[in-house]
């Protein structure tokens, strides 16, 4: 089942690349008691995501911010290591965005928002979105219908909507 407006986020832990290596971040711990911005992307490095997604997040974090977004989470079906290159490579880590890897897709199937197009060599993905939640629960979902499309899910779009 897909997740929707009105659900919690489920549990899981996702994985961030520390000092000390590998480490893991429980969502319900992140998302108690706060408002967070998760934002999902099919692959760290593919084209919409690099050009678009992430920099969409990158110019409106102040903004987010301005709103009491506590967090703005990137979240990737890929490791952990992939993704801290990722969040330096685009800028996002150090303008304040948490780029977190779902790396056996355990969060990205619990959502109900895993695809595969095995011919791009993408198993196990997830659709791009982006979501504003308060303590846990969905308050906005924007799902493209297209994974190489960032129209409604940019950073753009969902602050309009919050």
């Amino acid at each position: 089942m897909t997740i929707s407006v009105g659900d919690t986020l489920p549990e899981a832990t996702l994985i961030k690349l520390g000092d000390k290596g590998p480490e893991p971040v429980s969502l319900q711990d992140l998302a108690k008691g706060r408002k967070l911005v998760l934002f999902a992307v099919p692959g760290a490095f593919t084209p919409t995501c690099h050009s678009a997604h992430v920099p969409s997040f990158i110019r409106t974090k102040d903004q987010f911010t301005a709103k009491g977004v506590d967090e703005i989470i990137c979240v990737s079906v890929n490791d952990p290591f992939v993704m801290k290159a990722w969040g330096e490579a685009t800028g996002a880590t150090s303008a304040g965005v948490t780029m977190l890897a779902d790396a056996d897709s355990g969060f990205t199937k619990a959502m109900g928002l895993a695809f595969s197009a095995a011919p791009a060599g993408l198993m196990d993905r997830s659709k791009r979105y982006a979501l504003y939640a308060e303590d846990g629960v969905v308050k906005q979902l924007h799902l493209e219908e297209s994974p190489g499309t960032c129209e409604i899910s940019g950073g753009e779009a969902l602050l309009a909507a919050i």
